[in-house]
């Protein structure tokens, strides 16, 4: 057993600001909190539970039956909506609902089928608050079915499990173009083969590119191939926050049965985990009881995994065991269908002038795509015209010039070589010597620092280089900042000098 001392040194592996940010979000319904409740109000409170008779008769017997750690730590945090013939059970978040699921509801049944009723009602155990009117039946969350029956055999359903995914991120929804067709092709071959030869599957870029929409039409498409699969969708915070949670209830080895029972995981922006030691440490050991088992795990980064600080280098290794993709900024033509998609999926008429005109100015991720093309639509209906080029400027001026301001690789080339005392000729040559080669990496590592270009497009104005020859000279520039003061002391100067 894990003792209160135990928990309290693995908490203090958090700062205070973190500890509180994860409680003040995921831990509304604790252990104490529930024991408040429990003296303010008596179970059945609108408060916390239902005021419909059978559960409250439900929760006054479980409180009897259950010993008072569980029934304050499981049964408490429960709030319950209960209809003609159903009773939803929703708990704070998935870590609760699956323990319930796994552990409880068959007991909760049992109390159900001694209150005297003819017909028991199904039962649903989902992620949600007492304010939660109906459960959607596209919501993804997931759902254990049980009904009993006094004078048949009772009857277990396991209804649809709960993934994390969105509905509308799918592979038919992305939009696929230079900057992430081998994302998207990466992603299409998990999709089909999971477990296979990318695993783990890491993809990395930028906000707002798509990794997030790659990594939930992975989940929908092992669902289609396999229906029964654990595919659970998730934030590396909710990873953290359901560890501290398990910490705090003495239930930790739940918490490792439950992610390592996952047939495919699927965990953003892991870049969070950095210095957070017992959460890296638990998501090591996670890692690696799936993979022995060749269970797929996806992770997204917002940049190269190994340029992240604070993460330890056994998982930098690991994650480099299967495939690692980048996502880069969308080229015009991406970002002129991303606009017509959106457009066509709203059933708005949207000319190509006009896509092109906003792909051609906002392009620093689709995020910003989408929004502006919010903005223009709503102004077409407010203003009731049509939309139009002159429309369009005048929706988007702020963003506009905003973008004027917005520093330009020729910008970047002429300050570079100024600095250097070289020509912007000698940037874009193909001449390879020492005092010219290291000024093009600096150039180059300020045009992907500074502007929204894409790794091919910087390439292009560099004298036509790959986008291959774009990535190594952002990597050399950044490994040599760690080692080399010169290099770092040139490369503060010249971002200084270009942001004015």
């Amino acid at each position: 057993m894990v003792t209160s001392t135990v928990n309290n040194r693995s908490l203090a592996r958090y700062s205070q600001s973190e500890l509180k940010m994860i409680l003040d979000d995921f831990l509304d319904h604790s252990v104490q909190d529930s024991r408040d409740k429990k003296i303010n109000k008596k179970p059945g409170s609108t408060h916390n539970l239902s005021d419909h008779l059978l559960w409250k008769q439900c929760v006054e017997r479980l409180e009897q039956e259950l010993p008072a750690e569980q029934f304050n730590t499981w049964i408490l945090p429960l709030h319950a909506i209960e209809k003609k013939d159903s009773l939803t059970l929703l708990a704070p978040n998935g870590f609760v609902r699956d323990w319930v699921s796994e552990h409880l509801v068959r007991r909760i049944v049992d109390v159900i089928a001694t209150l005297n009723r003819e017909e028991a009602p199904r039962i649903f155990v989902e992620v949600g608050t007492n304010e939660t009117i109906q459960i959607s039946s596209t919501d993804t969350q997931r759902s254990l079915e049980q009904k009993t029956n006094l004078s048949k055999k009772r009857k277990i359903e396991i209804g649809r499990k709960n993934t994390g995914l969105r509905s509308d991120f799918t592979f038919d929804g992305f939009v696929e173009g230079k900057s992430n067709q081998l994302a998207k092709a990466a992603a299409l071959q998990v999709a089909d083969n999971p477990g296979g030869a990318y695993n783990p599957l890491l993809i990395y870029g930028g906000v707002g590119l798509g990794k997030t929409h790659l990594m939930h039409a992975i989940g929908h498409g092992i669902l289609a191939n396999r229906p029964q699969a654990k595919v659970v969708y998730l934030h590396s915070e909710r990873f953290v926050a359901d560890m501290v949670r398990g910490l705090q209830n003495n239930a930790i080895n739940n918490f490792k049965n439950f992610y390592r029972s996952i047939d495919t995981l699927l965990i953003d922006d892991i870049q969070f985990f950095a210095g957070k030691d017992r959460s890296q440490e638990e998501f090591f050991h996670t890692f690696n009881a799936l993979l022995e088992d060749q269970q797929q795990i996806v992770l997204t980064c917002d940049r190269y995994p190994k340029e992240v600080k604070g993460l330890e280098e056994r998982l930098r290794s690991r994650f480099g065991w299967g495939l690692t993709v980048a996502i880069e900024p969308p080229d015009i033509e991406t970002c002129q269908a991303i606009l017509m998609k959106k457009a066509s999926l709203s059933s708005i008429i949207l000319p190509n002038e006009v896509a092109f005109f906003i792909a051609k100015r906002i392009r620093s991720n689709v995020r910003e795509l989408e929004g502006a093309l919010r903005r223009v639509i709503a102004s077409a209906n407010f203003m009731g015209q049509p939309i139009s080029i002159p429309l369009t400027k005048e929706a988007l001026k702020d963003l506009l010039a905003l973008q004027v301001k917005q520093i330009t690789i020729e910008n970047i080339q002429k300050i570079v070589a100024q600095y250097y005392k070289i020509r912007v000729a000698d940037l874009v040559s193909k001449r390879r010597t020492r005092s010219i080669a290291r000024p093009r990496q600096m150039a180059i590592a300020l045009a992907k620092e500074l502007t929204n270009y894409s790794l091919p497009e910087i390439g292009d104005v560099f004298g036509g280089r790959d986008h291959t020859t774009v990535l190594h000279s952002c990597r050399k520039i950044n490994e040599l900042r760690k080692n080399d003061i010169a290099i770092e002391e040139d490369y503060t100067i010249l971002l200084r000098i270009l942001r004015g």
